[in-house]
């Protein structure tokens, strides 16, 4: 489906709501803005396959733009706030963008990455300063009827670059009409019951992957987009009963957050309008993921892929209360577990998890980052380990990456993270391997604490005995640090290259 009969057929039906500002945008605004945005592309003389890269907060535009980019067969290009300019530059070449569009508020952090961005054109989206021109003036002159030449387009959107520059992910533009069936589209409804009816939360920023994906996917299916600009733990629990939340999609970071509120605040609010509670990005940790079922009841579903989109998992709040930990099975792709040797290994067996039969994607102008996310039979992998259990359920281990060895044993920190955040003082945590010139590597625990509690040598002690109990020796920390927070991506994921880095480096000093 495609948001445009929802013009025709319901015009006034709010599209998105933007609670921060207070602002609505109908499906028949959405559909002017989207076909006069349209209109200015080709006038800039964008191309199927050319490139819009966005800069932008969370605002109605971001949604007005992608639209427009979708029916003229471009690839579109969210660009992270939290980047520097010289990253921005960097993309912006490596893309091969021919126009950027940037929030009023970074606007000088526009200004300050285009001249290094290879005579990409600038835009602001209300407003005009030096050389960046006003988007919505110059969309106003064109009509809001269809431009006569329309395509698909898809994005390209670049990893979080945990190592290195970000790479683009560029998949072949789709080849069928405009209201072509997508594989979130298909989960969306199939799975979580997403339609018309629905009254979708957006809790991440809009520039990554799975966010932007599933609030467009809502608009496919007709429903209305609630967008936080930020995330905020009781501020959703207020969206939610505000505005009859009936989906949303969140991270494990949003659910500790959530579960760490005072009980009388967490017992303020009405949910009872949740039809499905969908999460990805991360593991959760099982005590967590119980406590939000416990709390919301069984529609609290799971997904495992990631912006290459080359497979999918997923399983329900039932499976999952079957099997404790999973990511669920293949709903896009076939799962492979790959061994030492590069063989297939059974059921039960620990190695690195691949995707065959999926979609294709290539990391944009890098062949060689492209063959090694391959293997000798094209099977693609996001580099994470984990295995298969009887019925073909995925339970992932960690990332391969991540991996600690220490005294010749391989252990996984994602494993002790789970547990430290089940403690009542932990907010947060992450685990790394630093260097040991007798084990080779020993386990650092750094840590954030809830607002109040300052850690000590008691306290590392008391967290030592809480992991020991749990997993045992071997997993446990041999030192604890304290942060007063950890670098995560607004979508919950951690940057655990930069504190490895950082942690690594000290010993060097």
């Amino acid at each position: 489906m495609h948001p445009r009969p929802f013009a025709f057929s319901d015009p006034d039906r709010p599209a998105i709501i933007l609670p921060a500002t207070g602002q609505t945008v109908s499906y028949s605004q959405l559909e002017s803005a989207a076909n006069r945005g349209a209109h200015l592309l080709r006038a800039l003389g964008c191309v199927r396959g050319d490139v819009i890269a966005l800069l932008m907060d969370n605002e109605a535009a971001i949604f007005e733009l992608s639209w427009a980019a979708q029916r003229v067969g471009l690839y579109l290009t969210s660009l992270s706030t939290k980047l520097s300019a010289a990253d921005i530059a960097y993309i912006l070449r490596d893309s091969g963008a021919r126009i950027l569009v940037a929030s009023d508020r970074l606007a000088p952090l526009a200004q300050a990455a285009l001249p290094e961005a290879n005579g990409v054109q600038g835009y602001l989206v209300d407003s005009a300063i030096g050389p960046l021109k006003n988007w919505a003036t110059s969309a106003a002159r064109y009509p809001e009827t269809p431009i006569p030449d329309e395509s698909a387009g898809t994005d390209m959107l670049y990893s979080s670059g945990t190592t290195g520059r970000p790479k683009g992910v560029k998949p072949p533009l789709p080849d069928g009409p405009l209201d072509a069936q997508t594989a979130l589209e298909a989960m969306g409804a199939s799975l979580y019951g997403m339609g018309q009816d629905s009254i979708y939360l957006s809790t991440s920023p809009l520039y990554h992957a799975a966010p932007l994906r599933w609030a467009m996917t809502v608009h496919r299916l007709g429903g209305t987009v609630v967008v936080m600009d930020r995330f905020d733990a009781e501020e959703a629990l207020a969206l939610i009963q505000r505005y009859h939340i009936t989906h949303g999609t969140w991270v494990p970071t949003h659910f500790v957050r959530l579960l760490k509120l005072p009980d009388d605040v967490r017992t303020r609010y009405d949910h009872a309008s949740l039809r499905a509670v969908i999460h990805a990005a991360a593991p959760c940790p099982v005590p967590v993921k119980q406590a939000m079922i416990d709390w919301w009841g069984p529609i609290v579903h799971e997904y495992y892929s990631g912006t290459e989109c080359c497979g999918i998992t997923a399983l329900s709040a039932a499976e999952w209360l079957a099997r404790p930990g999973s990511v669920g099975r293949a709903v896009l792709g076939r799962v492979r577990i790959v061994g030492e040797n590069g063989q297939e290994v059974p059921a039960g067996a620990t190695g690195d998890v691949y995707f065959s039969d999926g979609p294709a994607f290539a990391y944009h102008n890098d062949p060689d980052k492209t063959a090694a996310a391959h293997n000798d039979k094209g099977w693609a992998t996001l580099g994470d380990v984990g295995h298969l259990d009887i019925d073909g359920y995925l339970f992932l281990t960690d990332r391969r990456s991540f991996m600690i060895i220490s005294g010749g044993v391989n252990i996984y920190p994602q494993e002790i993270e789970n547990i430290l955040v089940t403690h009542p003082v932990v907010a947060d945590a992450a685990v790394i391997g630093v260097p040991d010139d007798e084990m080779g590597e020993n386990i650092l625990a750094i840590v954030q604490l809830v607002e109040n509690v300052d850690g000590s040598e008691a306290l590392s002690e008391e967290l030592t005995r809480f992991v020991r109990t749990a997993l045992g020796g071997v997993k446990t920390p041999r030192r604890f640090v304290y942060r007063d927070d950890l670098p995560r991506e607004p979508t919950g994921k951690l940057m655990k290259r930069r504190l490895m880095d950082e942690y690594r480096a000290v010993r060097h000093q």
